[in-house]
């Protein structure tokens, strides 16, 4: 078993998965302590761009949650590989505060729409678990680039909902789905059920890592039904 970063990255990538944050944690960080005692290196895993959509379209389980159930199997599949415990989104309540532990972990800040945003990755990652390990990995150097918000005048995103979903600074999920709901524009409007959240898509960081449509979809529509 090797306790490297490296070599832990290596093997996530392995599962199309990515590392994409790791830190040291302290007792305010609500890292949940195993059988072996407290969490002394929390990696995050997660996903940017298709690479893991493609590995899920692959085998595809059945189910209510197809994508929990793989990334669940996934990230225990690299839990007994490399030693540590597996940490879910989906695990809760208590739900685990995966946006706090990316803020810990790496360059990832708050952006004008409320999904978390990274100088690379823009607005196309996902966090799918984390890897709690007993003992202290050696990490490089945390990334502390900036927003990209703070240099972007224009904030598209914000324009880009076709309700304005996002104008008083609070989400309106309720318009949100309500557009989602009765969205029949086609090719020619924001679609945002078929091709992704329309003021996702109009920022323009990270346009290398765009969901496909078919992932898109999966997506919105888990969303939608979870907000029913």
């Amino acid at each position: 078993m090797s306790s490297t970063y490296q070599a832990i990255a290596r093997q996530i990538e392995v599962r199309s998965l990515r590392l994409l944050g790791a830190f040291h944690p302290r007792p305010e960080d609500a890292v949940p302590p195993g059988p072996d005692g407290p969490c002394q290196t929390l990696i995050l895993i997660g996903n940017v761009g298709d690479a893991m959509w493609r590995a899920f379209a692959a085998c595809r389980p059945v189910g209510d949650n197809p994508l929990d159930q793989w990334s669940r199997s996934e990230i225990g599949a690299l839990a007994r590989t490399l030693g540590g415990r597996p940490l879910l989104p989906s695990d809760g309540p208590p739900w685990r505060p995966f946006q706090r532990w990316a803020r810990r972990g790496g360059a990832y800040h708050p952006s004008p729409i409320g999904i978390l945003i990274h100088p690379d990755y823009g607005l196309w990652h996902a966090f799918r678990g984390a890897l709690a390990f007993s003992r202290k990995i050696r990490l490089p150097a945390r990334d502390r680039r900036p927003s990209p918000c703070e240099s972007c005048p224009d904030k598209p995103c914000l324009g880009g909902c076709p309700v304005d979903a996002f104008a008083t600074g609070v989400y309106d999920v309720p318009a949100c789905t309500g557009w989602l709901a009765g969205d029949k524009d086609g090719a020619t409007g924001p679609n945002c059920l078929a091709r992704g959240c329309a003021a996702r898509r109009a920022c323009p960081v990270g346009r290398d890592h765009v969901y496909r449509p078919s992932q898109a979809r999966h997506h919105m529509a888990a969303f939608l039904n979870a907000h029913k």
